[in-house]
């Protein structure tokens, strides 16, 4: 079991400065070749989820977060947020504040699902919602990669 597991399972909010450590990580990991990932977006019943399996090996950078998730994560990764490193091994249901941006470095293919309670009716305006960068979001330069489902129930 990891702090971030035993803190209340939450992800709390983050402080500018290591926000800001993130974005200089995130900078120089964008001027590497990227790895785009295929997003699986889900809206339905007032929330919007949004799934990535992020393979061993692999690092990404999230997005500032602006609204408060539910963070669902399966498999072997380290989250790097408030200045520390959290290990996650298994399966973890994490409640997550506004105010955030994570760093994930998978040790094993990790499944990961976001989740919130939206009024949105496209994917781009739930995009927009939870986060100011979502012009860096892998699902806009790549829509090709993705998989939605709206529904209206």
């Amino acid at each position: 079991m990891t702090a971030l597991a035993t803190n209340s399972s939450r992800i709390a909010v983050m402080s500018e400065s290591a926000i800001e450590k993130i974005r200089a990580v995130q900078n120089e990991m964008l001027k590497t070749p990227q790895f785009d990932l295929p997003i699986h977006h889900t809206l339905h019943g007032g929330m919007y989820s949004r799934s990535v399996v992020i393979p061993a090996g692999v690092a990404i950078a999230g997005a500032f977060i602006l609204v408060p998730t539910v963070l669902v994560v399966s498999g072997n990764v380290t989250v790097y947020a408030n200045d520390q490193a959290h290990e996650i091994d298994g399966y973890q249901v994490l409640v997550a504040s506004a105010g955030r941006k994570q760093l994930f470095v998978a040790h094993s293919d990790t499944n990961m699902t976001m989740l919130f309670a939206t009024t949105a009716t496209t994917v781009e305006a739930a995009e927009d919602e939870f986060t100011s960068e979502s012009n860096l979001l892998a699902s806009r330069r790549h829509e090709d990669l993705n998989t939605t489902i709206i529904t209206g129930e």
